[in-house]
């Protein structure tokens, strides 16, 4: 480790406790994620700021372990304060969690940008706030502990009165000890990419041997791409003498196991404070990651059938600009088979139906259950209405096929309501009520057919509404004479 390198990133080491940061113009927002930090570990100290130019002023003086803010705020948004907070002096290697309402991928790439470390969807799940912030809290604990001990050894250098050579040497063991014992990967490379440190957590991971690393470059199991984007990124911090935000990278071991880490990288000073290489740390999230991927699939599809949900198509339907058709699919009968062998086989048959329709999907196509008996398919490169209507009826065609259970022929039917985008909507929800009028014109005209969303079905469907509402309120005044 250089010179001087942490002592001058770090205000104090951790003897102190935990300090967290929240920013949130709303004062109930404050009050559910300061109780949420203070839950993270015991001793943690929470400050709450409504006000970010208020923060700012605050952060010139003061150095917190950790900064949650909103991304939406009617002063300064969330990737303005993160810009004006990473120009300050040492606010490098602090993360920042951004919350935000926002799932575009234009607003974390704006705050990415401006330098934030990790981002929260809002409304915020209690268990991932906490572990999120746990896992940042614990590599800024592990930085701070490095430029704790580089920081000793320094000032035993100056006091020592052994010869500078010596001193160094004993100073490098004792720091390579104290780093060994560190579960992160922490490497120094040279401008060149040649290692000129790397700890035992790194050479157990990489199948390495500690001596023979050295002077060499990353390991090969990494991957050409791999190490061709680590170059960049140590170019990026030599070139600007300043550390790169916190981020993700997927990394695979000498076993070949895919693990992912949060790496911060910084730049490695000389004792003339110049900068001759990068040190890298790198601290494993995969568990968080596979926890966070299970959370995303179980809140993107049915658990019946394993398909999409509502909530994925709407997203996939938003993504479209090219033409495409929308096939709305509502099983006939369906009820009377739930009703005469039971929901149990009514949800076998379910699953049944779910893959014979996924059977006819192309890779760019989607297949989503809506709930009940209804499914939804997404038909990418549609030309023509006959490419629709070749669909719809292979569609009825797999729906109609009998089904044996116990012995027993099961069938049913399917009326299906197409939309094309962009004539019959321009946005998901559009698409979805106009594919579900046609295919109650389907199920109108005798059901096992399909029919194309016409312009004239909004007229009546309302004209319907109207009369339904007339005969309703006629045969409540003829019952109040009768009474």
């Amino acid at each position: 480790c250089a010179k001087g390198t942490f002592a001058r990133s770090h205000s104090a080491p951790w003897g102190r406790m935990p300090l967290i940061v929240i920013l949130d113009d709303r004062a109930t927002n404050r009050k559910i994620f300061s109780k949420l930090a203070a839950s993270i570990e015991s001793g943690v100290t929470v400050r709450c700021f409504g006000d970010p130019q208020e923060l700012l002023v605050w952060l010139e003086h003061n150095t917190p372990d950790l900064i949650i803010t909103d991304f939406k705020m009617p002063t300064m948004d969330g990737a303005e304060f993160i810009r004006r907070f990473r120009a300050q002096p040492n606010s490098g290697e602090i993360p920042v969690i951004v919350i935000t309402v926002y799932e575009e991928r234009e607003f974390r790439l704006r705050a990415l940008e401006a330098g934030a470390t990790d981002f929260l969807n809002s409304p915020v799940d209690h268990q991932e706030f906490a572990t999120r912030a746990r896992n940042l809290l614990k590599l800024r604990k592990q930085q701070i502990q490095l430029a704790s001990c580089a920081d000793s050894l320094e000032r035993e250098l100056k006091d020592s009165e052994r010869s500078r050579e010596e001193a160094l040497r004993d100073s490098s063991e004792r720091l390579a000890q104290v780093i060994d014992t560190v579960p992160a990967i922490i490497r120094a490379t040279d401008p060149e990419g040649r290692i000129l440190f790397t700890n035992a957590y790194q050479a157990a991971l990489f199948g390495l041997d500690l001596n023979e690393a050295i002077g060499l470059g990353l390991p090969p199991v990494l991957g050409e791409d791999h190490v061709r984007r680590d170059k960049a990124f140590d170019r990026k911090v030599i070139d600007t003498q300043a550390a790169l935000p916190s981020f993700e990278e997927e990394i695979v071991d000498a076993s070949g196991t895919k693990r992912v880490f949060l790496t911060t990288k910084t730049p490695l000073r000389d004792c003339s404070n110049a900068v001759v290489g990068v040190l890298t740390s790198s601290l494993e999230i995969t568990d968080r990651k596979r926890a966070e991927d299970h959370l995303f699939y179980m809140a993107h599809h049915d658990t019946l059938t394993a398909l999409p949900n509502r909530a994925l198509l709407s997203d996939r339907l938003r993504r479209g600009d090219r033409p495409f058709a929308l096939h709305l699919v509502d099983l006939d009968g369906f009820k009377d088979i739930n009703d005469g062998l039971g929901h149990q086989v009514g949800d076998q048959f379910l699953i049944e139906i779910a893959g014979r329709l996924r059977s006819l999907l192309r890779e760019t196509d989607t297949i989503a259950r809506l709930g009940g008996d209804e499914f939804a398919i997404l038909q990418t490169h549609v030309t023509h209405n006959e490419d629709a209507a070749d669909m719809a009826s292979r569609i009825i065609e797999a729906i109609c096929a009998p089904w044996l259970h116990a012995g027993e022929r099961v069938t049913s039917n399917a009326s299906i309501g197409i939309a094309i985008h962009p004539n019959d909507g321009a946005n998901s929800e559009e698409l979805l009520r106009n594919s579900d009028l046609a295919m109650y014109r389907a199920k109108h005209d005798g059901g096992n057919v399909f029919r194309f969303y016409a312009s004239d079905m909004n007229r009546r469907a309302r004209a319907s509404l109207v009369l339904d509402s007339d005969l309703r309120e006629a045969i409540a005044k003829e019952q109040f004479v009768l009474h």
